[in-house]
């Protein structure tokens, strides 16, 4: 057993042990059956403050190996992933000025710079790989619309570990060959996400091979918890309000088991949470919107469509069925918070703008959260004063058919004439138009 950290159910309050007693209890607490828990750490919480507030070069999320769940650093498999790089965006801030008379600062948490796959997906990737190797699991399985197949593909192959990714058939060719050139098993199943995650389930049970869990893994809850460390050093102070796209959600139950943890060091400001789905995949959006019309009735978290196969362009975000609904709705009523839908058709218009403003190319998954900000501002959800952090996922690296999407400044010819001269701020403000 470790003396570093143990598990205790978040149900039932039992205390359960390190990874090697979760897995071998089949990842559900032995008392109650249910597989949400909560880590928790011997580390006297002071070392959190000097590890946040560090003057030291921070490499990557192993800066914290203190307070995350693997006991020997022998056992790290890391590609320099986890350092974050956060942004302040000042024209979203004149933008919020201008056209809503409110003074807002708006922060950019980016993660396409990580060393691995280059998205957020990594930071799970590594904790997921070292602690596998710690617990000496020779194979694996996730589900996955990509991105975080592909980070646990790179992760677990560095580590040696087989490894099964079962994706939907619509899920997009290069992640399908970025698993497979890794060395692992892609196996792509005739059916949606939904599917995809049953017939994952059905072989891990019948050949005795570990699965992840889903969103509620501890594996991903305390990578992404990093986050909340990672403002308080990048920029000093936790914001009011944290904004998102949406698909299973481990981002906001990672957030919140952050900032629990930064509580012991005198930390107590928790933002409102504003999670953004693809307009053609949002169950969640939808369930949302049903509870708050009727006042938030008994049991009104367990009221949720489930979309099958739904016809969402943005793979990453594909999650029909969402099963921790209960949890994120919870945590977005408590914080004052929303869920809101994006037009999925209008992410090309976000990812064109913000190119042309900062000369970074976003992904679909990061242009439904961008296009969340502007929704959110629409909808008055940002308010006077107020510190905004907006979590972008992916770069284009991620995606590289939405590339072809953001063409708009083209001209094809024959000759020399036939070639318009352009004013770049006259495209500006076409491009803003865009977005309002």
């Amino acid at each position: 057993m470790s003396n570093k950290y143990h598990f205790v159910c978040k149900h039932c309050g039992h205390n359960i042990g390190d990874f090697k007693a979760w897995f071998e209890a089949g990842q559900k607490c032995p008392k109650c059956g249910k597989n949400f828990v909560d880590a928790k750490y011997d580390t006297n919480p002071e070392k959190l403050r000097d590890l946040i507030y560090t003057k030291d070069n921070v490499e990557s999320l192993w800066h914290y190996f203190d307070f995350l769940p693997l006991d020997n650093k022998e056992n790290i498999i890391s590609a320099g992933e986890g350092v974050s790089t956060i942004d302040r965006w000042t024209f979203l801030e004149d933008f919020a000025k201008k056209q809503y008379g409110i003074n807002i600062e708006v922060y950019v948490m980016r993660h396409n710079f990580s060393n691995a796959t280059r998205t957020f997906k990594d930071i799970a990737g590594t904790l997921g790989a070292s602690v596998l190797k710690e617990c000496g699991v020779k194979e694996y399985a996730v589900a996955s619309t990509g991105n975080t197949a592909n980070a646990f593909s790179h992760y677990l192959a560095k580590a040696g570990i087989n490894l099964y990714v079962f994706m939907p058939e619509d899920a997009v060719k290069e992640n399908i060959a970025s698993v497979s050139a890794y060395g692992e098993k892609a196996v792509v199943c005739k059916g949606d996400y939904a599917f995809a995650k049953k017939i994952a389930g059905e072989f891990t049970s019948k050949n005795n091979i570990l699965m992840t869990i889903g969103n509620t893994d501890p594996i991903r809850v305390e990578a992404k918890k990093t986050w909340v460390y990672e403002w308080l050093r990048l920029i000093g102070k936790i914001p009011t309000a944290y904004i998102q796209a949406l698909s299973g959600g481990t981002g906001p139950i990672a957030v919140e088991k952050g900032l629990d943890e930064v509580e012991a060091i005198g930390i107590h400001t928790r933002p409102r949470y504003i999670s953004v789905q693809p307009s053609l995949c949002d169950p969640m959006t939808q369930a949302w919107e049903k509870a708050k019309a009727n006042n938030f009735p008994e049991g009104w978290q367990q009221d949720f469509p489930k979309l099958q196969n739904p016809p969402t362009k943005v793979q990453t975000l594909a999650t029909g069925v969402p099963g921790t609904y209960p949890v994120i709705a919870d945590i977005t009523k408590k914080s004052g918070g929303e869920i809101i839908s994006f037009d999925e058709s209008k992410t090309a218009d976000v990812a064109r703008l913000i190119a042309y403003k900062t000369q970074e190319r976003i992904g679909p998954a990061s242009a439904i959260c961008m296009g969340g900000y502007f929704e959110s501002l629409k909808k008055g959800l940002l308010k006077d004063g107020d510190v905004v952090m907006v979590n972008l996922g992916e770069g284009i690296e991620r995606a590289p058919e939405f590339l072809a999407e953001l063409v708009y400044n083209e001209d094809r010819v024959s000759s020399a004439d036939e070639i318009h001269r352009f004013d770049r701020a006259a495209l500006e403000q076409e491009l803003w138009d865009a977005v309002k």
